[in-house]
């Protein structure tokens, strides 16, 4: 049992780790101090439901429906290069940044852009859904709910670590040049990331 949850541990965190659109959206949002318990909270439910789906799975039913993969990847994309933009734009105004400002989204817009990165990111589900999903096969009964356990785990310590975290580094981003290099950054994982999906959509 416990091996079995330090390998769903272990492995959801590499996988949660890895830099990405929600990483990147909760780290600004922690840098501001803006909504970030309920951000938190979505990001590690919403993986802890798709890693249930997985673990259930929900993973071979998904690959075959490419369909359903189109829209998610179209979409996906569509969604990060507004968002790419937006960053770039933030970078290009000094005025808006400054660290603790009151720059942040409203709750509601917030927590929509929140789903919209879980939910509209296609690597989301080939990490958590697919990959995640697949590798439980080697567990049986108990050991393969602890799996998926030691992988929710892994999801809730990372984002509220990341965007809890997010505050120690407020010295450093009371600067606007720091603001600045951490939104052009933002944009560039946003807009590769785009890229990636359409790449991935025009190439199967």
């Amino acid at each position: 049992m416990f091996n079995a949850a330090l390998s769903g541990f272990l492995l959801g965190a590499t996988l949660i780790i890895a830099i990405g659109a929600q990483n990147a959206f909760i780290l600004r949002q922690g840098l501001i101090r803006s909504h970030v318990f309920i951000l938190c909270l979505i990001c590690a439910l919403s993986d802890a439901v798709l890693i249930a789906a997985g673990v259930a799975g929900l993973g071979t039913l998904v690959s075959k429906s490419p369909l359903l993969i189109s829209v998610v990847t179209i979409g996906g994309a569509l969604f990060l290069g507004v968002y790419a933009l937006m960053a770039f734009r933030r970078a290009w105004k000094p005025a808006a940044m400054v660290s603790g400002a009151p720059d942040g989204m409203a709750l509601k817009p917030a927590i929509l852009t929140c789903l919209a990165f879980t939910f509209l990111n296609p690597h989301v589900y080939l990490d958590t859904v697919l990959l995640l999903g697949s590798l439980s096969a080697a567990f049986e009964g108990n050991e393969r709910l602890a799996y998926g356990l030691g992988a929710c785990i892994a999801s809730f310590v990372w984002f509220f670590g990341l965007g809890y975290g997010a505050r120690l580094l407020a010295p450093v981003f009371a600067k606007p040049a720091a603001w600045r290099v951490l939104d052009v950054i933002i944009g560039l994982v946003m807009g590769l990331l785009a890229f990636s999906l359409v790449i991935s959509f025009v190439n199967p």
